[in-house]
């Protein structure tokens, strides 16, 4: 929690603030934790659970309410509170390696009548199942520039960074390759010469790709997967697509009982030299953004239900989700084996549980 230090108090102190405003954030933390999904309810269970919090926050005028709680994060500038999320994620995860998956979400609560909700581009370490940060957008249309500034703002460095085919630009390849970090970019038709060139490529060559089958059965359901790579010299423009080494294709099998069979194909440009099977673990791995960070936020964490609309207070609030999502994944002090959701539960209830969690030490 140090690092929200870190942070400048957006309030005005001739307003009379009544609220330490690092406490206040601190009990927007662990009401997230324990089960609230709103303002409302962080307000209400900081009342309830005051004695408790007396132990480790001085609260000299008490629990703040709802309205109090939401005007911070109107004001709480979003810039200030990411720069301190990214430096606790780096602190409490120093060695992360692996695959980063880029993706955006859009909050749909957030807007209201002529005013479009707000859209968030996030990065997620898929093996340790944390988000790494999150930047802004105005629509999903401007994904484009905003994901080379949140590349910008990580420590990338070394990692496997996979985007989906909005991202498939130029200028977010020599991005990556800048921060030495190496992409994955899906391939559609928004880069039609690019996408026919690879297509053609896997028709010429077949018999000369390298193959991996992978097949998963579970519930009525089979997918069989065929991931296949060729190398990019002679198909990919190199002087276009930075230190691109190779092509992929994923020809996929759905069969579910009593359906008729869906194939459907993707395609990839890979900076790193990967192989069949590498190609179908990053591309499954890929998918951990939608499963385990954007579902988790909108039916584990209640976000598109929110209906707070305001000034900084919807980008703030799904960061603060996100730094719950991250304490629960990263803890080791809860020996028991539970869901998402069950982990916030088991914190609502138990004292001792909730403060292990947070690494608070009683004043």
């Amino acid at each position: 929690m140090e690092c929200l230090n870190e942070i400048d108090d957006p309030r005005k102190a001739s307003n009379g603030t009544r609220h330490d405003f690092r406490e206040m954030l601190v009990m927007a933390i662990a009401g997230v934790l324990s089960d609230c999904d709103s303002v409302e309810d962080v307000a209400a269970w900081a009342q309830s659970r005051e004695q408790w919090l007396r132990r480790f926050l001085v609260l000299k005028n008490g629990v703040p309410s709802e309205d109090t709680f939401l005007r911070l994060f109107r004001l709480l500038d979003p810039g200030q509170f990411e720069a301190s999320f990214r430096r606790w994620v780096t602190q409490a995860v120093p060695t992360l390696a692996g695959t980063i998956a880029v993706d955006g979400k859009t909050v749909r609560g957030s807007g209201n009548g002529g005013e479009d909700a707000i859209h968030l581009v996030s990065a997620f370490a898929t093996q340790l199942g944390i988000a790494l940060g999150q930047e802004k957008v105005c629509g999903k249309s401007n994904e484009i520039t905003a994901i080379p500034e949140l590349l910008e703002a990580l420590a990338i460095d070394g990692f496997l960074v996979s985007i989906d085919a909005m991202g498939c630009q130029r200028a977010i390849a020599r991005k990556i390759i800048d921060k030495k970090a190496d992409y994955l970019l899906a391939v559609k038709g928004n880069q039609p010469k690019l996408f026919n060139a690879i297509q053609g490529a896997f028709i010429d060559r077949r018999e000369t790709a390298g193959r991996n089958e992978h097949v998963e059965k579970s519930h009525g359901r089979v997918v069989a997967q065929i991931a296949s790579i060729l190398p990019a010299e002679g198909v990919v423009v190199l002087a276009d697509w930075p230190e691109c080494a190779v092509i992929g294709r994923i020809d996929s099998v759905r069969q579910v009982t009593g359906k008729a069979a869906t194939l459907e194909q993707r395609y990839y440009i890979a900076s790193r030299a990967l192989t069949p099977e590498q190609l179908a673990q990053a591309a499954r791995s890929h998918w951990g953004i939608e499963n385990q960070l954007h579902w988790m936020l909108d039916v584990t964490m209640g976000e598109d239900g929110s209906t707070v609309r305001k000034d900084h207070a919807p980008q703030n609030l799904s960061l603060l989700k996100k730094i719950v999502l991250n304490l629960i994944r990263l803890d080791k002090t809860d020996k028991k084996k539970c869901s998402l959701r069950l982990k916030r539960k088991r914190a609502a209830w138990d004292d001792e549980v909730r403060m292990n969690m947070l690494g608070f030490q009683a004043l």
